[in-house]
């Protein structure tokens, strides 16, 4: 049986969409602007554990590539996991983030038809002033900004959604971004980005 696992922290989303994406309101069933979704993720963990794993403050990168809507599947996934990640944490992370370990992330073992697997990297997550930055060595690079409303120096942010991951998302732009990995080659700068509180739980 699964362990009970939580995360709490922050994630950012980058991915080939114009500003903004509309996955986040149609819940996958509009497709991308393009027509599929190439995306890099990072997450950072202020608190969080899977059974008696401390998963806190740890870092993950993801990288996604969908060939049609979000909710149609047969997504291509890869995973990259904080180096200072014990074993035991590094396990944890990865059934979580593969979908194995249920809960929030559980519908990655029904959507994604092609993990990649996971490796162990130095993955930071910095944020200066509005801006997040992740990095994964030269293999994704990436840092993006909220866009701005009528008020200057006010994010722009949908509420109370029923996305997946998390409820209130605030609309960004990528002013980096990187990607030289697995064999994908991505710049999405000045592309749609996301910024999100999460609070993930499993089983």
């Amino acid at each position: 049986m699964t362990e009970p696992w939580r995360i709490e922290g922050e994630l950012i989303l980058n991915c080939n969409c114009t500003v903004f994406c509309p996955c986040v309101i149609s819940l996958g069933k509009h497709p991308p602007t393009e027509g599929y979704c190439q995306a890099w993720v990072g997450v950072r963990i202020d608190k969080g554990e899977a059974g008696k794993v401390d998963l806190s403050g740890l870092n993950v990168a993801l990288l996604l590539d969908i060939p049609g809507s979000m909710g149609s599947g047969n997504w291509t996934v890869a995973a990259y996991i904080d180096d200072r990640a014990g074993d035991g944490a590094f396990d944890k992370l990865v059934e979580i983030f593969s979908g194995k370990a249920g809960g929030t992330t559980g519908l990655f073992s029904v959507l994604v038809g092609n993990f990649l697997g996971a490796e162990r990297a130095p993955v930071t997550y910095q944020t200066e002033g509005q801006r997040r930055r992740v990095t994964v060595l030269k293999k994704i690079v990436g840092e993006v900004e909220p866009i701005e409303g009528a008020v200057p120096g006010e994010e722009v942010k949908v509420l109370n959604s029923q996305y997946w991951m998390g409820s209130d998302i605030t609309i960004a732009q990528a002013t980096q971004s990187r990607v030289r990995a697995f064999g994908r080659v991505w710049d999405f700068v000045g592309r749609s980005a996301e910024i999100i509180q999460i609070s993930w739980a499993g089983p």
